[in-house]
């Protein structure tokens, strides 16, 4: 049983992520954060274009930025989260609101092919299909990929979305 957990821990794992804001420096925001994540998470391996989405549930508020990210990790789903939620703490967020206005938002979308649903985190997030500013951006890192519960690939769900709100691709820069 231990061996099976130090076994677990040297296992790299492949997660995609999203980060938004739409408060202060926006793009200094995003990459403060990636930039933690690279160093407490694991090796992040590529980056989307950035882009700039309108304010998804709650529209009265600006327009985010946003950018999805494929992260390799050593770190299981929930000490992922966990780290996330420190970065997010560390950057200024404060969860005043639901939906509303932030420096920055960090969601794990995919953790390898795992399916999980637990009291603190649902893998897939249960969001992807019905945001079009969730699945542009990852539509540049993994077109082909495969959405366990749906067995369709983002460039599928993508086309079939019917999310109306605007979603702007900016650049891409990621160093």
């Amino acid at each position: 049983m231990i061996f099976g957990c130090l076994k677990q821990a040297y296992i790299m794992n492949t997660a995609f992520l999203l980060l938004g804001g739409n408060l202060g420096d926006r793009k200094k925001n995003l990459e403060d954060a990636l930039q933690l994540i690279n160093e407490r998470a694991g090796k992040i391996s590529a980056a989307s274009a950035f882009y700039e989405t309108a304010a998804w549930g709650k529209e009265d508020q600006p327009n985010f930025l946003n950018q999805a990210v494929t992260l390799e990790t050593r770190l299981s789903p929930t000490d992922l989260l966990r780290m996330l939620l420190a970065v997010e703490k560390d950057l200024g967020r404060e969860r005043i609101e639901k939906l509303g206005p932030r420096l920055i938002d960090i969601d794990i979308l995919f953790y390898g092919d795992m399916v999980l649903h637990s009291d603190q985190l649902t893998i897939p997030h249960p969001h992807i299909t019905k945001r079009r500013f969730v699945l542009e951006p990852l539509h540049d890192l993994a077109p082909d990929l495969i959405h366990p519960a749906y067995n369709k690939t983002i460039a599928q769900l993508l086309q079939e979305c019917t999310d109306p709100l605007p979603v702007v691709r900016l650049e891409a820069e990621f160093t």
